[in-house]
């Protein structure tokens, strides 16, 4: 079965996701498949969760109770765990997406894979990166949003960057920096290289998405059209050429 024909259980957790992406969750999980499950988690008699219900009911998304017994912890991990668990042996799906930033999904999203689950995730740029790599793909939801927002005229930005400047403080990004991204890509061409000293780029991308499987170009350059091979031909380290309809890299 191909990607985009999976039969999908998507799994929020609200306490860790804000409402604000639900949209955008939505139309990625999409690209994949039917969505069979919509379920989402949380203590819902809180008023941190009070945005999250509008949004629930406009997309079609079921709330799934988890009362918080100790204070200071995200109630509603045991239940989404569990909730996991049976739909797998329900086996009406074979894909799972895992909304959260929250690491303690990891070995979830590992046991899942152990039972030929297609683990795809979703998080914010905090995500640990032990939960990004142990699915089979992961979207940084707010570097998608943040690439989707209309461009302001030049005047609106420099008052608004000002505006940040004197009133927020650097976020936490747990993006694997890009100087790490090009020397694990450097090793990955060296290991496919063919007796002319080229790597097939197919082989080379594949393998790619499977050690940095958060990678894409908006994470570092807001780009969310720009492709992954666009994204590295302006990167000196490299030399492309196509032969026929296929494409070759090597290092320089």
């Amino acid at each position: 079965m191909e990607v985009h024909d999976k039969n999908i259980a998507l799994l929020i957790d609200a306490e860790n996701i804000s409402p604000k992406y639900v949209g955008l969750i939505i139309d990625e999980a999409n690209k994949f498949g039917k969505i069979n499950y919509r379920r989402i988690y949380g203590d819902w008699t809180t008023d941190q969760l009070k945005s999250w219900k509008s949004e629930a009911i406009e997309y079609g998304l079921t709330p799934v109770q988890q009362y918080s017994y100790t204070v200071g912890k995200n109630s509603s991990d045991f239940t989404l765990v569990i909730d996991a668990m049976d739909i797998l042996y329900k086996g009406k799906v074979d894909s799972f997406c895992i909304v959260s930033s929250d690491s303690d999904f990891t070995r979830l999203v590992t046991r899942l894979k152990e039972d030929n689950m297609f683990v795809f995730g979703m998080g914010e740029s905090k995500t640990p990166i032990s939960l990004v790599n142990s699915c089979e793909t992961f979207s940084y939801i707010d570097k998608i949003f943040s690439s989707d927002i209309p461009e302001e005229t030049d005047v609106k930005k420099t008052e608004n960057d000002l505006k940040v400047k004197k009133t927020t403080t650097k976020s936490v990004s747990n993006i694997t920096p890009i100087d790490t991204i090009i020397v694990g890509l450097k090793n990955i061409i060296k290991s496919c290289i063919n007796d002319e000293g080229w790597a097939y780029w197919g082989e080379v991308a594949q393998l790619f998405q499977k050690k940095f499987p958060g990678f894409h170009p908006r994470n570092y350059d807001g780009n969310n059209s720009k492709t992954t091979l666009i994204f590295l031909k302006k990167y000196k380290d490299f030399e492309f050429q196509q032969i026929n309809t296929s494409m070759y890299v090597r290092v320089k």
